[in-house]
This record gives C-alpha cells, sequence and structure tokens, in this order.
C-alpha cells in the first residue's frame, strides 16, 4: 500500500467505517486503525470491517492507541498526511461507571495520537470531538464560540480536554487540527447505543422504550451521509492561523449537527411508522449527565465549506429501518 493512505482511527466503528469506505471509493488509500473493543456488540464491528475489507485499498491494523509503542511504530512505519481520528471511548452514561476506559482511551489515546503526527510531519488532523462538551450551557443554538468550561460528564470532560491538548499541539508544533463537535449522528450500521438503534430493537421485540425526561428531549439528529460529506471536505481544507480566533494556531473546531432539533417524541413516532407497529413507553426522569436539548449552530460549516445538511429525520429513519431489517433478518 501507498504511503501516502490516510489513517482513518476507529475503523471498525459506525462514523469511521462510513468514512473509510467513502475515502476508497474516492479512490484514496486507508490504513484503519481499531481495537475492537466490546463496548458494544463486536460482531456489528467485524461485519463493518469485512465490508472494508474486501477493498484492496484498505489495509486494517488491529491495535489499541493507548498502547504507546504500537502507535509510535504505526505512525513511524507510514508517515500519514492526513489522519482522521475518530477512535474513542464513546458514551455519557457509561463514563459514569467506567471512568478509566475514558482516560485510556480519550486521554493516553489521544496523546499517542498527537505525539505521532508532531513526528511524522503530518499534514492535518481531523479529530473527533462531541457535542456533549457544552454540557449545562442554557443558550440555543450552541455555537463553537460558546464557552464550555461545564461539562457534565467525564466523557464530555474528556472531549473537552482533546480540543485544548490539540490546540496546545497546533500551538507549540504548527500542527494544523480541526476539531468536530458531533451532534447525536445516526443511520446504517449505527450504535447500539444511540438512541434511535435502541428505539427501533426495542419497537420490533415488543419491549418497552425508555423516555426520559418524559419524552421532552429534543436532539439535533445528524445523518451519517451529511456527516461523512463533510469529513471528507475538511480533510482537505487544512486548518490555518487565525490571529482573532486561535492566536494565530492552524486550530479550527467545527459543530457537525442537522441545525434542527427533534424531540424524541416525533423521532419514536416515525419509527413506528416506518416499523409498521406501536412502541410501548416508559417515562423516566432525567438521568445524570444529560442535557435536554442539543442544536447546532452550523454558521461556520456553512461559511467555509458550503455544507447544508441535505436529510429529513424521516428520511433518514427509513434508511435505518431499511438497513436494520436487512442485517438483523426481521
Amino acid at each position: 500500500m501507498s504511503d501516502h493512505a490516510i489513517l482513518v482511527t476507529g475503523a471498525a466503528g459506525f462514523i469511521g467505517f462510513h468514512v473509510a469506505r467513502e475515502l476508497m471509493a474516492a479512490g484514496r488509500n486507508v490504513v484503519g486503525l481499531d481495537s475492537l473493543n466490546s463496548y458494544y456488540d463486536p460482531d456489528l464491528k467485524r461485519s463493518r470491517l469485512n465490508i472494508l475489507r474486501e477493498d484492496a485499498r484498505f489495509r486494517f491494523v488491529h491495535a489499541d492507541l493507548a498502547d504507546r509503542r504500537a502507535t509510535r511504530e504505526l505512525f513511524a512505519n507510514h508517515r500519514f498526511r492526513e489522519v482522521i481520528h475518530l477512535a474513542a471511548q464513546a458514551g455519557v452514561r457509561h463514563s459514569i461507571d467506567h471512568p478509566h476506559d475514558y482516560v485510556d482511551a480519550n486521554l493516553e489515546g489521544f496523546v499517542n495520537v498527537l505525539e505521532g503526527c508532531r513526528h511524522n510531519e503530518c499534514r492535518h488532523l481531523v479529530y473527533a470531538s462531541s457535542s456533549s462538551v457544552y454540557g449545562a450551557n442554557a443558550k440555543l443554538p450552541f455555537s463553537v464560540d460558546d464557552n464550555t468550561d461545564h461539562p457534565v460528564s467525564l466523557y464530555a470532560a474528556t472531549k473537552k480536554a482533546n480540543e485544548l491538548m490539540a490546540y496546545s499541539y497546533s500551538h507549540l508544533y504548527r500542527l494544523p487540527v480541526t476539531g468536530l463537535r458531533f451532534f447525536t449522528i445516526y443511520g446504517p450500521w449505527g450504535r447500539p447505543d444511540m438512541a434511535i438503534f435502541l428505539f427501533a430493537k426495542a419497537i420490533i421485540e415488543g419491549a418497552p422504550i425508555k423516555l426520559f425526561n418524559h419524552g421532552k428531549m429534543r436532539r439535533d439528529f445528524t445523518y451519517i451521509d451529511d456527516v461523512t460529506r463533510v469529513i471528507l471536505q475538511l480533510i482537505d481544507h487544512v486548518a490555518r492561523g487565525d490571529v482573532g480566533k486561535s492566536g494565530g494556531a492552524p486550530s479550527r473546531i467545527y459543530n457537525i449537527g442537522n441545525h434542527h432539533p427533534e424531540e424524541l417524541t416525533h423521532v419514536v413516532a416515525v419509527l413506528e411508522k416506518e416499523l409498521g407497529r406501536k412502541a410501548t413507553k416508559e417515562m423516566l426522569p432525567m438521568q445524570p449527565g444529560d442535557v435536554v436539548e442539543t442544536f447546532a449552530d452550523i454558521g461556520e460549516l456553512i461559511r467555509d465549506i458550503g455544507f447544508t445538511p441535505q436529510t429529513s429525520i424521516e428520511d433518514g429513519i427509513r434508511e435505518f429501518v431499511t438497513w436494520y431489517r436487512g442485517h438483523y433478518k426481521v
């Protein structure tokens, strides 16, 4: 494989899989790294991986980014010019009971990626942050200029830390970095711990679905194809220093959202329509670490790359249900 491969970490994950597939469709070589951990069903990760492996442009590396030596050797061997870092320990609720998983993957793993980029002349690091960094912010929509000093979960705190760590490397070593604050991504091959997947599974099985805050939750659901399109545009849109915004460091952050929050009760209604059956709803109070609403201001994304989301929640859920029925044969 050419030395000009792009590194995609978390390649067997939901977003990483779609990004790697689209990069190869565009003629790019991809080295995909994943630890294949058991946070959720590893069979789903392996199914994604099997599809990627069908393309000769793909090479898989089974490794944990928290392994300093393995990560250092990977970067030294390939000298990646572009890195799309999507690997992380995800999940707000899991972080409440398993904090060390987040320190290992999201802090140690991330600094090892930064070191790899720093020492091997990386041209651009694009990395995953999260809308959860907005934490207790009450102002809507969430703007990248908002204060993010009040994370309400350890997961959110590690993502905020990633942004600060990336900025410091950008400032010190002139490493171009672009952070992506993802807003509730969904679609085919999605994560089983995410709301739309959980709801669909429960409705099909006749199990109750849990609606926290009695269903009065709004999320800026963002369809995976829109997300993938943004990332492929941004990888070649290299961050440059902006004295006004980043003190001259080549560092940027974008919200990756749909700019259109949906109430969970509406999402459930769309799923009921697509699945042809009613949901049994269990209304529950708010959970620790959760927020009532997320809403992305995507003005900077529109300005810089002309991005506009193109997928309605109705169309996106239809595509997801079609995939779900086919994959799980239900």
